[in-house]
C-alpha cells in the first residue's frame, strides 16, 4: 500500500484489527519514509442483490423496503421490532446464500410469508392478501380455512 502523504509505494502495518461491528478490518500503517501513520479498512466487496419484479424488470434490493413491508403488515399485532429486524436479518442472508445474485420477488415473498405464518397469523393474511393477490373474499377465505 502506497503511503498517502508522500506517495512512497510500501508501508508497514503496526496494528491490525477487526472494526467495532465487525464488517471490516483495520490497519494501522507506517510510512519509512515519512514517518506519518494512517489508518486503512479492508471490506469485502459484496455484489448487489437484483430482484426480478413480477413484470420482469430489475431493482436493487432494499433491506429497508422490506422492513417496511413486514411493519405494515405487523402493524397492530404481537410481532415485536425485534422480530421484524430478526426476520429481514435472516432473509437478507438467506438471499446472500443464493447461488445467483438475482432473486425472482416471488422468493422473497415465500420467505417472508413462511416466517410471518409461523410468527402470527394475522400479520400473516395481512402480507399474503397482498402478496397473493387476492381479489375476491374466495381467495381470502380459502387461505384462512388452511391456516384453521
Amino acid at each position: 500500500m502506497y503511503c498517502i502523504f508522500c506517495g512512497h509505494t510500501s508501508t508497514d502495518v503496526i496494528e491490525t484489527r477487526l472494526s467495532e461491528d465487525g464488517s471490516a478490518i483495520r490497519r494501522r500503517r507506517n510510512c519509512p519514509k515519512c514517518q506519518r501513520r494512517f489508518t486503512t479498512y479492508e471490506r469485502i466487496e459484496e455484489l448487489p442483490i437484483l430482484v426480478i419484479k413480477r413484470d420482469n424488470t430489475r431493482e436493487r434490493f432494499e433491506r429497508e423496503k422490506l422492513r417496511r413491508g413486514l411493519l405494515k403488515a405487523a402493524e397492530k399485532t404481537t410481532v415485536s421490532a425485534d422480530h421484524i429486524e430478526k426476520i429481514s436479518s435472516e432473509i437478507e442472508s438467506e438471499l446472500k446464500q443464493q447461488s445467483s445474485t438475482e432473486v425472482e420477488s416471488n422468493l422473497i415473498g415465500n420467505l417472508v410469508a413462511k416466517k410471518l405464518k409461523k410468527l402470527d397469523k394475522v400479520a400473516y393474511i395481512r402480507f399474503a392478501s397482498v402478496f397473493k393477490r387476492f381479489v375476491d373474499v374466495e381467495e381470502f377465505e380459502k387461505e384462512l380455512k388452511k391456516l384453521l
